[in-house]
């Protein structure tokens, strides 16, 4: 059963939710390979269908014997308080141990019957419960989808177990140093807001023994908070009918309320972004982890593009990589000749109004310092001299990225779902291709200063991390007095 009905609402999840991207390479049947133009003219529409009570229904046909369909859901751990902090996270456990209709027990059966995989993720924007399997049984799975999503049992009992199991996932994070340190850089990045929250929540939340436990009663007021119909969106990828699904869509869903209890419809709170830094020394790991980050693009910034161009001109890089010194990116050629660090990876997690950018690094006590510094003057050389050869290899490798992420049905459908909550569409494979196209070395050069240059910069750090720089030098390292 555990290859059946399992989640992915931590490192997986969240991975899955930040880095797919709207890029698919389509293989023509009786084909090899095709090119990257015919990849652009051969990409499958994504319809997408509105239904009375506001929950949309988005689909892309590929023909395929299998198919995903999920439910993406405006809701995660921005949308909660310091009081149920980790309720999404919560319910997302609770989901996989039975409905009013169908016991645990039955579920895992319905789900193990059909060859099918059941499987959900929280993240601080979005929640989505999906499952992938046979064509054949798509009416069966958005029934169970229904099911999961509107009559979860929420028995007693079962949350009483469910706490032990979460302050032991809680203890395993704890034990992924880039999954705290990415946590402390939002955590202080965004201090004092609903996004600085962790998607797991505090312990406190979870405990049975504390006043501050999540209970049924908070449950159950987050779904009636914000599991609503305009807040949803029904997606599906590979050999699904639009037709059909709006119709199961229709008879699974039409029930979902569209209505604020008092018309109080949630509205998100400005998060703030904060320049500042948060140190957890402990000299008793071998490898101290590191974050830096500026504020960055929303996901619905036009700045959005250039910024991934950007990144993909930093790279990254890995102690297991090949090529050495003759690695395209220069922090990584950096990386290698001098022993700067064992890993680096630049990033971007962009959220509806506001975004993080940086570089994560994982690197020996020593080499801290260089490492910092090599890093931010990666920055200093996007805002001051790129160069068009440095973004025509970026954009490649930008196209080449989103081409290679959308692998598969899930990715795809997930692809499609947040498309939908963020901007409301599905933007095709053509736009996306014409918007890295039009980024060029002067366009990096400003939006790169416009987010980078002289800006407060947020540091997170983990482990043995007396060598990294005070905050005020890593602050004036955000400019350069010459070019």
């Amino acid at each position: 059963m555990a290859a059946s009905v399992c989640r992915v609402g931590t490192t997986v999840g969240r991975a899955l939710a930040k880095n797919r991207s709207p890029i698919l390479l389509s293989l023509r049947r009786g084909q090899s390979s095709v090119s990257y133009a015919q990849s652009l003219a051969g990409a499958p529409e994504t319809r997408l269908t509105a239904l009375d009570n506001g929950l949309r229904v988005a689909s892309e046909e590929t023909g395929h014997a299998t198919c995903t369909v999920g439910l993406w859901i405006s809701a995660g751990s921005r949308y909660e308080n310091e009081k149920n902090n980790g309720a999404g996270f919560f319910l997302e456990h609770m989901a996989f141990k039975g409905t009013k209709k169908y016991p645990q027990t039955a579920l895992e059966q319905q789900v193990e019957s059909m060859g099918a995989h059941l499987n959900a993720y929280t993240s601080r924007e979005h929640t989505a419960y999906y499952m992938k399997t046979l064509a054949k049984d798509l009416p069966k799975a958005v029934e169970l989808l229904a099911e999961v999503v509107q009559s979860c049992s929420l028995n007693e009992a079962e949350i009483e177990q469910q706490r032990g199991v979460l302050l032991r996932e809680l203890e395993e994070v704890d034990g992924n140093l880039q999954e705290v340190c990415l946590d402390l850089l939002h955590a202080t990045a965004f201090q004092g807001t609903p996004l600085g929250q962790s998607v797991l929540g505090p312990s406190k939340n979870a405990r049975q023994d504390k006043p501050q436990s999540l209970t049924r009663e908070n449950l159950v007021d987050y779904i009636n908070s914000h599991y609503k119909a305009p807040r949803m969106v029904l997606a599906a990828a590979g050999g699904v009918n639009h037709e059909e699904l709006v119709g199961l869509a229709k008879s699974n869903f039409s029930g979902i309320s569209f209505e604020y209890e008092g018309d109080a419809v949630p509205v998100l709170s400005p998060c703030r972004f904060t320049g500042s830094d948060i140190r957890m020394r402990d000299d008793g790991f071998p490898l101290a982890h590191i974050a830096i980050a500026v504020e960055g693009a929303s996901v619905t910034s036009p700045d959005i593009v250039p910024l991934m161009v950007a990144n993909c001109i930093i790279g990254s890089y890995d102690l297991t990589y090949g090529g050495g010194k003759h690695l395209s990116s220069r922090l990584a050629r950096l990386a290698v000749e001098a022993n700067l660090c064992h890993s680096f990876q630049a990033f971007h997690s962009s959220y509806s109004d506001t975004g993080l950018m940086g570089i994560y690094f994982v690197t020996d006590k020593n080499s801290i310092e260089d490492m910092m510094h090599w890093s931010q003057n990666a920055w200093m050389n996007l805002c001051t001299t790129v160069t068009e050869s440095d973004v025509t290899r970026g954009k490649n490798a930008l196209k080449a990225s989103l081409v290679g992420q959308l692998n598969g049905t899930t990715p795809i459908c997930d692809d499609i779902g947040r498309h939908i909550l963020n901007y409301g569409r599905r933007i095709p494979l053509a736009e996306w291709d014409a918007r890295i196209d039009a980024v060029t070395a002067s366009v990096v050069r400003d939006v790169c200063t416009k987010y980078i240059y002289d800006k407060c910069p947020a540091v997170a750090a983990v482990g043995p991390v007396e060598q990294l720089p005070d905050y005020n030098r890593m602050r004036s390292a955000m400019y350069w007095l010459r070019f």
